[in-house]
């Protein structure tokens, strides 16, 4: 099996992981440490979710330009490369640390609602992601020489071992007693042995060599002129969602905001299944640009790995539509009841862009991300402008609803320039993507809501409604939703599952 699919696999095992474990995890996490204080964590992790973006797109650029440079057989242009990143990342760290400093010494001005307790603990975790972030964007940068190499499996399987470790770490810590400090000082030390481990993998495993033959201007011109709009695109994936957040922290109270957070971070669980698949494909995409591929062998490839998507987003799409709103009462209270329409809004609008992903690994491979940039980002500040303004009376709904908004016209726009620019076949795409598979989603909703003459509302109803779900959704699209490609991919991988058995 290839790096590309054991990849993939890796990070779907990863997902699930995360989401399971998330979803166990998070509850125990509130309880333990209290709506207030929880939603204290999540606010400052939002504002330094901020910070984070300011590595300017450097990761992915690496992925790039490695890609690039090995597609080309250019070792010492690609070591040189290499170096000449890292000394950029040193820099970075330097910027990052003097503004979160600034920062830092200004969070009473900013958070004003804040009672003292809850603004010492907030400084005291401030300081700490911080240096944890001048530390992760550098270290970072060795997972990237990974995928730019097409080897994803060992930094996955790190991946996934770290999330597990930290999970039983995090327990074991709440029940000794400890707090909000305890979970960021934990992250901050897996993060660095983390790191560590991914510089050994490349330079003593992979052998790769970084070093810096010639300091050379056209090269840092060139690594920013890609990479400042890759950094823009980062502005808005944390402008996207977390400056809810920081608005709510400004305008409300931590509870709302912690309401809000884990709304949010469904949503973005919803959006990993999708990027497990996509986001193995830029060293790809970047190969098939240097080899001059067309606009269709393009589009086959973006319909092929988006009905894929599709296909796991939708299952998802429709079982949390169906019973959602049980399992947060469930998991997490009465309290977060508005959490389901939070992350059901995030999900519905995420799932064009998601199934289109491979659409976003050609802007970059081509360097033409500079459009996708400046309109996501107009388009989702004036999203949020009307989430702030609509705040006031309608509360977190009103919220995720102007930023959503904003959200779904950037996709209608981008449609058009990924066909009239790219010379993407768009009207192609979404009629071989949803061909049949829509009909059969729309199908299995309609089929799927007699579930709720199943009686009683514990786990163990929905759990039976979820099999329910599950059993039909996987019977119905492998019998009338997919093509004989896509089941033959779905009937060969169950056999190497078990034989690994």
């Amino acid at each position: 099996m290839s790096q590309l699919k054991k990849g993939a696999i890796l990070s779907y095992l990863n997902i699930i992981l995360t989401n399971v474990i998330g979803l166990l995890l998070t509850p125990f996490i509130i309880k333990s440490l209290g709506d207030s204080e929880y939603g204290l964590y999540t606010l400052i992790g939002s504002l330094i979710a901020y910070i984070s973006v300011l590595d300017f797109g450097l990761n992915n650029t690496i992925v790039r330009f490695v890609a690039l440079y090995r597609a080309k057989n250019d070792s010492k242009g690609e070591e040189n490369f290499l170096a000449t990143t890292l000394i950029i990342y040193g820099i970075i760290s330097i910027i990052i640390i003097v503004l979160g400093l600034v920062l830092y010494f200004n969070l009473d001005t900013i958070f004003k609602n804040l009672n003292a307790i809850e603004l010492e603990k907030a400084k005291i975790m401030f300081a700490i992601l911080l240096f944890n972030l001048g530390i992760s964007l550098p270290g970072g940068a060795f997972a990237a020489i990974c995928s730019g190499y097409e080897k994803f499996i060992f930094p996955r399987a790190l991946t996934i071992i770290k999330y597990i470790v930290r999970s039983i770490l995090i327990v074991g810590l709440l029940l000794l007693g400890s707090d909000s400090v305890g979970i960021v000082i934990l992250d901050t030390v897996v993060n660095i042995l983390v790191i560590f481990i991914n510089i050994y993998f490349v330079l003593k495993i992979l052998k790769i060599k970084i070093q810096l033959h010639f300091l050379e201007k056209n090269l840092f011109k060139e690594i920013f002129s890609y990479s400042i709009w890759i950094f823009i695109f980062a502005m808005v994936g944390q402008f996207q969602w977390t400056s809810g957040q920081v608005i709510l922290g400004i305008v409300s109270n931590t509870t709302t905001v912690a309401i809000y957070g884990v709304g949010i971070m469904l949503g973005t669980y919803y959006g990993a299944f999708s990027t497990a698949i996509s986001g193995v494909f830029l060293p790809r995409a970047t190969k098939m640009t240097v080899l001059d591929a067309t606009g269709k062998e393009l589009t086959d490839m973006m319909i092929k790995i988006g009905r894929y998507s599709l296909i796991i987003l939708l299952f998802i799409l429709g079982g949390f539509m169906l019973f959602g709103q049980q399992f947060i009462y469930l998991w997490v209270g009465k309290t977060y009841v508005d959490s389901w329409i939070i992350a059901l809004m995030v999900m519905i609008a995420y799932t064009l862009p998601l199934t289109q992903a491979f659409a976003n690994s050609i802007l970059e491979a081509k360097s033409k991300f500079s459009y996708k940039a400046i309109c996501y980002i107009s388009l989702l500040a004036l999203g949020t402008l009307l989430g702030a303004l609509l705040v006031k009376q309608y509360g977190v709904l009103g919220l995720i609803s102007g930023t959503t908004l904003g959200w779904i016209i950037s996709q209608v726009i981008m449609n058009f320039y990924y066909h009239n620019k790219l010379q993407l076949e768009i009207p192609r795409f979404f009629k071989e993507v949803t061909n049949k598979i829509l009909l059969v989603f729309f199908i299995l909703l309609f089929m799927s809501y007699f579930l709720y003459l199943i009686p009683g509302h514990g786990w163990f109803n929905l759990l039976i409604k979820i099999i329910i779900y599950s059993i039909l959704f996987s019977f119905l699209m492998f019998k009338f939703g997919v093509n004989k490609e896509e089941k033959t991919t779905f009937i060969s991988l169950i056999p190497k599952f078990l034989s690994k058995k």
